[in-house]
């Protein structure tokens, strides 16, 4: 029998102080990829937080309640009519407005200037697949409102909703102290891992792994949130170049290449709309960019090569689900074998995104860097993190293997702007000379 489970998400805490510091002042705009969980959060904070509350949810509404945003001069008139359409009593500083899906209902986007001002109601909004130029080109884009983001389960979260808050704490506190777990914890944990990195964050898929514990049936599900995904690029890009790329993920990082490659996939495109598509793809959420930079120092966005990136998917689930795509449903045996780490493959790549997908869902920027070793090859940083005034480096290795040559190579030609230095692997933790040997479940803590 399915359950509707109501997941507990760290961004409930954010909204929070949203409503506590604001106090109505602004709107709040969550934003992130179909299926992530934002109708769910928010409409649970809304019953929660609020005497009573109304949302609108853009994609199923009708044109009566569509036709209330064509005139907002009478704002009294406004909500006497959507009062008496939900049949809600709003009270004015207790009740909030929620606008669902907010991208399919422009008008409504650009009122929330109005409302504010009107200063009533609270109003929240989310929205998937926001693009600026498409969807709101033709209004005022509301400079009252603050944005938040919100992606998949992450790890922490995924262990909450297996019933464990004990593990990541400690985790945290095991990595502050610089202390290893030893083989067999590591063991377990790392398997602990690879069990988050296949069911992937989608609350769907989650609950389906608790409801069935199938990792067969959970396959299905992230197979209808990919084709749910790819139906909506086809929306934005009718030629269906966005789904190519999209599509093309995986492979891309298999080769184990230093950019993505938009010329390889869309023969004969050309960059600009390449960089497009890519924009596209970035604002659904469904994807992680991490971007290339000449000079790394603290400020990498002011470096960033335009037209150098790497692509991750959001959600590492859906990332192996995709993998696999040319069967119709993924062999229970490969998923076995990926749980208990003894498939024949490199799966360096897949380790990749999942640090990506934990380094981004922590609130930072992706970036990397490449430079020649003095040969034909190039060392290569996966990715930089800024802290403070200093950067640190982090390498991924699909193993235990522990040999560090980008990271030395990089600290010994940027000594002077690095602080930290992380090698992310599959053993324990230790130090190994001034690199900290991380195992890849404690990458959301570097």
């Amino acid at each position: 029998m399915e359950t509707n489970r109501i997941f507990e998400r760290k961004i409930y805490k954010e909204m929070l102080l949203w409503k506590q510091n604001r106090g109505g002042k602004t709107a709040l705009l969550v934003k992130g990829a179909r299926r992530v969980g934002k109708s769910t959060i928010v409409e649970l904070f809304a019953k929660n937080e609020y005497k009573s509350y109304i949302l609108i949810d853009f994609a199923k509404v009708g044109s009566k309640i569509i036709s209330l945003f064509d005139d907002m001069s009478n704002l009294d008139n406004f909500f006497f009519n959507l009062q008496f359409e939900f049949g809600v009593n709003l009270e004015k500083r207790n009740s909030v407005i929620v606008f669902d899906e907010v991208q399919r209902c422009p008008r409504a986007r650009q009122a929330i200037k109005y409302l504010v001002a009107d200063g009533r109601y609270d109003y929240i909004e989310t929205g998937s697949l926001i693009s600026i130029r498409k969807n709101v080109k033709d209004i005022v884009i509301p400079s009252e409102e603050v944005h938040i983001n919100m992606y998949p389960l992450d790890y922490e979260e995924f262990r909450w909703a297996l019933g464990d808050k004990a593990t990541v704490p400690l985790l945290k506190e095991m990595f502050e102290k610089k202390i290893g777990l030893g083989d067999a914890a590591n063991r377990k944990l790392s398997k602990d891992l690879r069990l988050y990195m296949l069911v992937g964050g989608m609350p769907q898929a989650v609950n389906e792994y608790l409801d069935s514990n199938s990792l067969l049936k959970v396959d299905e599900i992230k197979r209808q949130i990919i084709e749910l995904y790819l139906q909506d690029f086809n929306k934005i890009d009718p030629s269906g170049r966005a789904s190519r790329l999209f599509r093309s993920i995986p492979a891309q990082l298999s080769k184990n290449s230093s950019r993505f490659y938009p010329g390889k996939v869309v023969k004969g495109i050309k960059n600009e709309d390449a960089l497009e598509l890519v924009n596209e793809l970035e604002e659904s959420m469904t994807v992680n960019v991490a971007r290339h930079t000449n000079d790394p120092n603290v400020g990498m966005a002011l470096t960033e090569e335009v037209g150098k990136f790497k692509l991750y998917l959001a959600d590492t689930g859906l990332f192996i689900t995709l993998a696999f795509w040319d069967k119709d449903t993924m062999d229970n045996v490969v998923y076995q074998k990926l749980l208990t780490d003894k498939l024949p493959v490199n799966l360096g790549y897949v380790y990749e995104n999942v640090v990506a997908q934990m380094l981004r869902s922590a609130g930072n920027r992706l970036f990397y860097y490449t430079f020649p070793d003095g040969s034909k090859h190039y060392y290569e940083v996966d990715f930089l993190l800024s802290r403070g005034q200093k950067l640190c480096p982090v390498e991924v290795k699909s193993s235990g293997y522990g040999k560090h040559g980008s990271l030395d190579a990089f600290c010994e030609k940027f000594s002077a702007r690095v602080s930290n230095r992380y090698l992310v692997y599959t053993k324990d933790l230790r130090k190994d000379g001034q690199t900290l040997m991380v195992p890849v479940y404690m990458s959301m803590f570097l």
